[in-house]
């Protein structure tokens, strides 16, 4: 089985598919891997690393996917600029792709996968189970978002984080209030307390309790019976009841704190509005939000996708693909739950298309010509995209 890796052509995007010590891995277990030149440079990866690594450096993007039967790949295929044809038409009839698809949102390349008989994986799609734990990349790049947060919230709030004692007085330690406690939210929780601030988190799941007070925040809850969660760890939706006393807590806690930053998302998708501009204007001047949902539209009203705004004299930070802006280690941990897929069902010298298995029946979203994941199906029957 021949690997390919091409350099990423999305706007922004600097993180590489694979990194040199996981193609050592994918060379060892008998897997022959070819790099697109360049591929890894916004990474700080050099071609002769690869090469060191046993990969093939292909100067020809083409050559290099026409070649391949398995893709690698960060972003979802899109149309090429150089080439002037769309990623997945370079792919050969009936090839592997393995990337953060985001089916429902790019049906478009959803359409073209199945037409062109791609057996296309989404990383987003992976069942949150302990044995697809180490593939998930939803996890592993949103650790580096709630890290990036907490930093971008430090650099543009107008006081310290930690408090001081000077010769001047003291300085207390600014107030951070954290919406989400997923993967994010709790290591924005815990960056925020090693810089020093006073933290307080809420989420609708109440089993996060433990964790969030694990790392020394305080957990701000609605009093509720109902089950916040789905089967696969997801936040769901909640009776309107519910939304109106949770909107109740977090316009207090906006009005009480210097810092807030949102993480919430229902499905691992849908960005809920839940900062009016009213809880805004309730902010004292000089105030950060850091609006991780950007992508999926913002958790704030005011939330412009991709731009910093002051609205009302508070900064609204609206970062999009953070993992980017650490290429490296964004790199790096995103190749190891590729190659950890791979590697999974890499069996007796072939890749193992197992259809019954839960990892690969959860990951497929085209397959022999056909759509096989039911939400993008659907989305595609209504017309979307």
């Amino acid at each position: 089985m021949k690997v390919a890796v091409p350099k990423e052509v999305w706007e922004g995007e600097c993180r590489v598919a694979l990194v040199p010590e996981s193609v050592k891995k994918l060379v060892k277990a008998g897997i022959e891997v070819a790099v697109e030149k360049g591929a890894g440079e916004a990474s700080f990866l050099s071609d002769a690393a690869y090469e060191e690594a046993g990969a093939q450096v292909e100067p020809d993007v083409s050559a290099l996917l026409g070649g391949a039967d398995f893709v690698l790949k960060v972003r979802p295929p899109m149309d090429h600029p150089t080439v002037g044809k769309h990623e997945v038409e370079l792919m050969k009839e009936g090839a592997m792709l393995l990337t953060s698809l985001l089916p429902i949102k790019h049906l478009d390349a959803v359409r073209k996968l199945a037409a062109h008989k791609i057996s296309a994986f989404s990383t987003d799609c992976i069942p949150r189970t302990t044995r697809a734990q180490s593939m998930d990349t939803l996890s592993s790049m949103a650790n580096i978002a709630g890290y990036k947060a907490v930093l971008i919230a430090a650099d543009q709030l107008a006081k310290y984080f930690p408090m001081f004692m000077t010769a001047a007085g003291t300085i207390f330690s600014a107030k951070v209030f954290v919406i989400g406690a997923g993967v994010a939210g709790l290591q924005a929780i815990a960056t925020a307390k090693r810089l020093g601030a006073t933290v307080t988190a809420t989420d609708t799941r109440a089993v996060v309790k433990e964790q969030i007070e694990s790392l020394g925040g305080k957990f701000a809850a609605v009093e509720s019976s109902e089950d916040a969660q789905t089967a696969s760890g997801y936040a769901k939706e909640l009776s309107q009841d519910f939304y109106k006393k949770q909107s109740e807590l977090i316009a207090a806690q906006c009005k009480a704190n210097d810092v807030v930053i949102t993480t919430a998302l229902i499905g691992g998708v849908k960005a809920p509005k839940l900062i009016t501009e009213e809880m805004v204007q309730s902010m004292q001047p000089g105030s950060v939000i850091v609006d991780l949902a950007a992508e999926a539209g913002g958790n704030c009203v005011l939330t412009e996708p991709g731009k910093t705004v002051v609205k009302h004299g508070v900064k609204i930070c609206a970062p999009l693909n953070l993992p980017s802006d650490m290429p490296l280690h964004g790199s790096t941990l995103y190749s190891r739950n590729l190659t950890t897929f791979t590697l999974e069902f890499w069996k007796d010298g072939e890749f193992n298309l197992d259809l019954e298995d839960e990892i690969i029946a959860g990951a497929l979203v085209t397959h022999a010509g056909e759509v096989r994941h039911e939400p993008t199906k659907k989305a595609l029957e209504g017309g979307e995209g």
